[in-house]
C-alpha cells in the first residue's frame, strides 16, 4: 500500500469525490447533468456519455489534490483513460488524487430490514487488476432500511468479511453500510450500527485498518468513537439524497468526518455549460464541500 497515499487519506484536508455511478444510477446522473435518455441508443453510448462527464470533472482545474483527497471510480472507468492516461494513474500522477474502486455488484433483495451485497465471485481477479492499475482502495455498499438488529449485524459482518479479503489483496477497504435517510427509526438504526461496527473493529488483526463510509448521523457527533478508533483510517459521509447545502450543513456538525459525496458534488453541473461556467460551478461545489469537511 502506497504510504504517501495512505498519509494523504488518513490526515489530509479535503474530501473524497464519489464518481462511481453504475448501471442503475447512470441515467439519473446524466439527466441531472442535462443529458436526456434520447441522447443515447444503448448502454455503451450511455457509458461513453457518463465517462465524458467524469473526464470533464477530473480534468477541471477545480479538481486537484489540494481539496480532493480521493476519488471513487466505477470498474469501467478504471479500465478507461483520462486525457490519454489510465484513469487511476492520471488521478494520482496528474492530480494527486488517491484512486479508489467501487467493487460491489449491487444490492440483494431486502431481508430483515436490510439489503446485503450481492455475491462477488470474481472479486479476487478484480482486486488484482486494481492493484496492477495503481488503485489504493475499494468501496462497497450495503443498505440498512430499519433498526433491525439481526439485519444490521448481518450487513456489518458481510462488510468486514469482504473487507478482510480486500486487505489481503493489499488494498484499503471503505466499509459502507448506508442507513437510508428516509428510515423512520434512523436514529435507532444508527445506534445498532455503531455497536456492530465497534465489535468488528475490535476483532481486527494488529495490522488491519479500514475506512468507513456512513450516512450523516441524526445525532451530531454520534460517530466520534469511530473517528477516533485506532483501527479506522478515516470516516467519510455520503450525501444519501440530501441537497449539497443540507449535506454540508449537517456534515459540518460532525467533526472529523469528511465528505464522500456523489450527487451533491455534481449538483449544478451541466453538459450545456461552457468550460468556464463548468469550472466555476465545480470550483464552488468543491470549495463548499471542502469547507464542510475540515470543520
Amino acid at each position: 500500500m502506497n504510504k504517501e497515499q495512505l498519509d494523504k487519506v488518513a490526515s489530509g484536508k479535503g474530501f473524497i469525490a464519489a464518481l462511481d455511478q453504475s448501471g442503475g444510477s447512470t441515467p439519473k446522473a446524466l439527466k441531472l447533468y442535462g443529458v436526456e435518455e434520447s441522447a443515447y441508443k444503448n448502454e455503451a453510448e450511455m457509458f461513453d456519455l457518463v465517462h465524458a462527464m467524469r473526464a470533464r470533472i477530473v480534468g477541471s482545474p477545480a479538481f486537484t489534490g489540494e481539496r480532493v483527497l480521493g476519488a471513487i471510480l466505477f470498474e469501467m472507468t478504471m479500465d478507461r483513460q483520462f486525457d490519454g492516461q489510465d484513469a487511476a494513474a492520471y488521478l494520482w500522477e496528474k492530480k494527486q488524487v488517491v484512486p479508489f474502486l467501487k467493487v460491489d455488484k449491487g444490492l440483494a433483495d431486502e431481508a430483515d430490514g436490510v439489503q446485503l451485497m450481492k455475491p462477488m465471485p470474481g472479486l479476487d481477479g478484480l482486486l488484482a487488476r486494481a492493484v496492477a492499475k495503481g488503485v489504493f482502495g475499494t468501496k462497497m455498499r450495503s443498505v440498512v432500511n430499519g433498526a433491525n438488529a439481526k439485519g444490521i449485524d448481518a450487513v456489518v459482518a458481510q462488510q468486514f468479511e469482504v473487507g478482510k479479503q480486500i486487505l489481503a489483496a493489499g488494498l484499503m477497504p471503505i466499509i459502507e453500510p448506508e442507513v437510508n435517510i428516509k428510515a423512520t427509526d434512523k436514529k435507532e438504526a444508527e445506534a445498532l450500527l455503531k455497536a456492530a461496527i465497534l465489535k468488528q473493529l475490535d476483532a481486527l488483526g494488529a495490522d488491519q485498518k479500514v475506512m468507513l463510509k456512513l450516512s450523516i448521523p441524526t445525532v451530531d457527533g454520534f460517530y466520534s468513537e469511530l473517528v477516533q478508533h485506532p483501527k479506522v483510517v478515516r470516516v467519510v459521509a455520503l450525501s444519501g439524497g440530501y441537497s449539497r447545502d443540507e449535506s454540508n450543513a449537517m456534515l459540518a456538525k460532525n467533526p472529523g468526518v469528511i465528505a464522500s459525496f456523489s450527487r451533491a458534488l455534481t449538483e449544478g453541473l451541466s453538459a450545456q455549460q461552457s468550460d468556464a461556467e463548468f469550472d466555476a460551478a465545480l470550483d464552488k461545489a468543491v470549495e463548499s464541500i471542502y469547507r464542510a469537511s475540515i470543520t
